[in-house]
């Protein structure tokens, strides 16, 4: 009989962040300087950075694309991560928060692993061509369009490279038919859920760490 999931409390959630974080003095003061400058505080937790850290570091990556950086504490998590030579794109629509993760990356010492793109994702990904192919996709922007920039980068992903959604679990209402709490932002966390789960190109899984992370391996 299969074993069944273990349900997280406070007391197991504390226990993970306690002992199985990548959030160090500086991610934790780059969040209380983004709070300052009104940027929200909704970014990947530490245990979340701690698995990407160690997934990204498994799979060798070197290409991170990243799909909505907010304040860049999911950027700078994922570049540490990365070897010297490695890059993490950034895509992300607000020109205040642009300039905020340049200026935390320069201040982390990693300017010349991240760098950043402001506008439409969509519009971006529509003519990007970059000369090499990603090993990483981490989609964490607006829910509605997350199958569709599932579609736009899968081309831009290596065989072999993954492409992540974060939350996945859309905050413990991924499950319902009819959802009544944000259900734009719902519906379209079930659509990309879906469309990775049935994608012929795509092996895939359901990683239930923060707020739930849908990963599919490109074939």
């Amino acid at each position: 009989m299969p074993v069944k999931a273990t349900f997280l409390n406070d007391k197991l959630a504390h226990y993970i962040e306690d002992n199985f974080s990548s959030e160090d003095k500086f991610l934790a003061e780059l969040c209380e300087e983004a709070a300052i400058n009104n940027i929200p505080d909704i970014c990947i937790g530490g245990a979340q950075g701690a698995f990407l850290q160690l997934f990204l570091r498994a799979i060798n990556a070197r290409y991170v694309l990243e799909i909505g950086s907010l304040a860049g504490y999911s950027a700078i998590t994922m570049a540490r991560a990365l070897p010297d030579n490695g890059k993490v794109i950034c895509l992300e629509l607000s020109a205040k928060f642009c300039d905020f993760i340049r200026h935390k990356a320069e201040e982390a010492g990693l300017s010349h692993k991240i760098e950043v793109h402001q506008g439409n994702a969509v519009t971006f990904l529509k003519d990007y061509k970059p000369d090499y192919n990603f090993d990483f996709v981490f989609i964490d922007a607006d829910k509605p369009k997350y199958a569709q920039y599932l579609n736009l980068t899968l081309p831009l992903l290596r065989s072999g490279g993954v492409i992540a959604g974060d939350n996945a679990l859309a905050w413990g209402y991924v499950a319902e038919e009819n959802p009544t709490f944000e259900p734009i932002n719902i519906r379209g966390i079930q659509e990309f859920n879906t469309a990775v789960a049935n994608h012929p190109d795509l092996t895939s899984c359901m990683i239930p760490v923060g707020d739930g992370m849908v990963m599919g391996l490109k074939r």
